[in-house]
Parts: structure tokens; C-alpha cells; sequence
């Protein structure tokens, strides 16, 4: 008990020498003018508009290859710049985009290949890095997929003899 009181004391007396100066008597009222009109001017993002933002293959082989293309528009203020596009797996690569940053109202797009692997409902997700307010766009593409060989037989029970 006695530790706490003391801690306790210490700990008062540190708080009302250490803090002599008022910390916002440091801050300059120059620095407070150009901070505040800076914050007041909007900052112009880029914007991605797709002409789609998924792809359904329908029902597919088992192996079949399929491509899609996603078509997208600036429609911000700013300059886009795409700095990366990436799949959740590698049965999935975006290809064929632009590095270039695309003006306001330019458009541009990338090529989705999907090797046609699976069994069942298959669905991908493309995530495409840009300088837009969310930083990270995407788009899907899915497909039935048609594996004869992943067919489960009906599980029988077993009969005792």
C-alpha cells in the first residue's frame, strides 16, 4: 500500500514539473493559415469506371482455356496510373495493360486468361492497383466447369452379410 501511495505521488509530482510550458504555445499561427488552406482544397482523385465488372464463362470443359477483356475509363480529374493488376490464384493472369497514365476521359483495358481448371462453381477475383480514392479496384470472373472426373459416386450403406 505504502508502494502505491508513493508511486502514486511520484508519478503527480513528475506530471506538474514536467509540463511548465504549454504545448500549444509552440505551435506558430503561420503554420495554422497554411495548414488550413491546404486542407480546404479537395485532393482531384482518378476514378476506374469498367465497362464490367465480372464475366461469367457459363458451363465449361474441365481444362477448356477461356480470355475475357475488361475495358476501363477514367472518368476523375487526375491522371490514372494502374500500377499493378493481380489474381487471387495463378489459373488467372491479367495481361496486356497499360504502364501510361490515361488522361481524363481516356480509356483503356487488360486481358483476363483463365485455364479452365476446377470442378463446379469456380470464381476469381482480379485486383487492379491504381491511384484512385480506394486504391484497389476489382473485378471477377467465374465459370461452371464440367469435370467428369471429380463426378462423387452417392455414398451406399453398407449391408451386413
Amino acid at each position: 500500500m505504502k508502494n502505491i501511495i508513493l508511486l502514486s505521488a511520484l508519478s503527480l509530482i513528475f506530471t506538474l514539473t514536467s509540463c511548465k510550458n504549454d504545448p500549444f504555445s509552440k505551435v506558430e499561427t503561420k503554420n495554422v493559415e497554411v495548414a488550413s488552406k491546404r486542407d480546404a482544397v479537395s485532393t482531384s482523385f482518378a476514378e476506374m469506371t469498367f465497362d464490367k465488372t465480372s464475366h461469367d464463362f457459363g458451363t465449361i470443359s474441365n481444362g477448356a482455356a477461356q480470355e475475357t477483356v475488361f475495358s476501363y475509363t477514367n472518368t476523375g480529374d487526375s491522371p490514372l496510373v494502374v500500377t499493378d493488376i493481380k489474381s487471387t490464384c495463378g489459373c488467372t493472369v491479367p495481361q496486356g495493360w497499360s504502364r501510361q497514365p490515361l488522361s481524363p476521359g481516356e480509356s483503356s483495358q487488360f486481358t483476363v486468361k483463365f485455364n479452365g481448371k476446377g470442378a463446379n462453381k469456380v470464381s476469381k477475383t482480379v485486383t487492379v492497383t491504381a491511384n484512385t480514392k480506394k486504391g484497389k479496384e476489382s473485378v471477377r470472373i467465374s465459370a461452371f466447369i464440367n469435370n467428369p472426373n471429380s463426378v462423387k459416386q452417392p455414398m451406399l450403406p453398407k449391408l451386413n452379410q
